[in-house]
């Protein structure tokens, strides 16, 4: 059965991804994206999928019904894969009301709008709601904990974690309320192609690059789980056309490292991959800041519902993935180039402070 998607945010860095994939994977899918081109959305992401036949691009905000309302009944939407998002911890501190009027409150315009649409529908039962969430919302670990699970009691600990939990409750509230056949995944840290310059591996990346220096918070002694995205679009594949709604799936890269050793890895690679280096070894560059406020500890996801139920894994390693990801910065210096905005290097002189 061909789908007819909405993809929300699919202009950004994940969404950007998966709409590559699903673009490839089923050519006669119709894709229509929705997406506010705020500063972490880029329309040029998506210029290999533009001329399609089957694709369309919309510019305009989740928090707009009319624009929802349109959508769905023009395109006749079947299927929503919710991507848009505030989704960086920094920016929550320093700016948090973006973060629950989007996150909160868009996806609540997302949910009602689908509902009442699916109810015009004879609430079909080939619909979808894929809500993509994050496994911030689980709390921070210990070193000792067991890894996060579907049955992980909450604890956010940041304003971005906060608002994503939010927006997860309401989610399961629209299926257990209504029955709107809504899917929650809870992914680990993802990295890839077209992530903006200030999450972590683009920004080592590109300061390499440009011989400025490499922030750490605190020691780097915090933990991430990484996921390679297209490992993640693999997932949501999965999900969306097998998953079970109102279900939940964690999906996780099986791959905990602590900072420092992650951006040491990616020092290696840069000393290795790269040529005319501003400074090398590109080690010496690493520098350390002031720690995250309420920074968390450890993040790990257990992701063998995914694996039993419907029989994914991630396929990528760390280091295959951040070698093909250090390989796509190097070739792309012209897309990360000119988002070193003045707006982009203020919030960074605002963000980085040397202990």
């Amino acid at each position: 059965m061909s789908r007819r998607l909405l993809v929300t945010g699919g202009a950004g860095f994940i969404g950007t991804n998966f709409v590559h994939h699903w673009c490839q994977v089923y050519p006669d899918d119709r894709v229509v994206v929705l997406d506010a081109l705020t500063y972490a959305g880029n329309r040029l992401n998506l210029a290999l999928v533009e001329g399609r036949a089957n694709f369309r691009f919309v510019h305009g905000d989740i928090c707009d019904r009319p624009i929802i309302d349109e959508l769905l009944s023009t395109e006749n939407i079947d299927t929503i894969a919710h991507f848009a998002a505030e989704s960086h911890v920094d920016r929550s501190i320093l700016g948090p009301a973006a973060f629950v009027q989007t996150n909160v409150v868009g996806t609540f315009t997302l949910l009602e709008a689908f509902r009442q649409h699916w109810e015009t529908k004879a609430k079909s039962s080939n619909y979808r709601f894929l809500h993509v969430s994050t496994d911030e919302v689980y709390g921070s670990l210990s070193p000792d904990d067991p890894a996060f699970s579907e049955t992980t009691p909450y604890a956010p600990n940041s304003p971005y974690s906060a608002s994503k939990a939010g927006s997860d409750h309401l989610v399961r509230a629209y299926y257990h309320t209504y029955k709107l056949p809504t899917i929650i995944t809870n992914c680990s840290n993802n990295y890839g192609s077209y992530q903006f310059p200030e999450k972590l591996i683009p920004l080592m990346c590109i300061n390499t690059l440009i011989g400025q220096s490499l922030p750490v918070y605190g020691d780097g002694q915090n933990v991430r789980d990484w996921l390679y995205v297209g490992d993640h679009c693999r997932a949501l594949d999965v999900v969306i056309n097998y998953g079970k709604p109102g279900e939940t799936y964690n999906i996780g890269g099986n791959n905990e490292v602590k900072n420092i050793h992650l951006v040491e890895l990616l020092c290696q690679m840069m000393d290795e991959l790269a040529t005319n280096l501003p400074v090398r070894p590109t080690k010496q560059l690493i520098t350390f800041v002031k720690d995250r406020q309420g920074h968390d500890q450890r993040y790990a996801i257990n992701a063998n519902k995914i694996k039993t139920e419907l029989g994914w894994m991630p396929s990528v390693t760390i280091t295959e993935g951040l070698r093909l990801t250090v390989e796509w910065y190097l070739n792309h210096r012209d897309w990360w180039e000119p988002l070193l905005s003045e707006e982009y290097q203020a919030y960074y002189r605002k963000n980085y402070s040397v202990k």
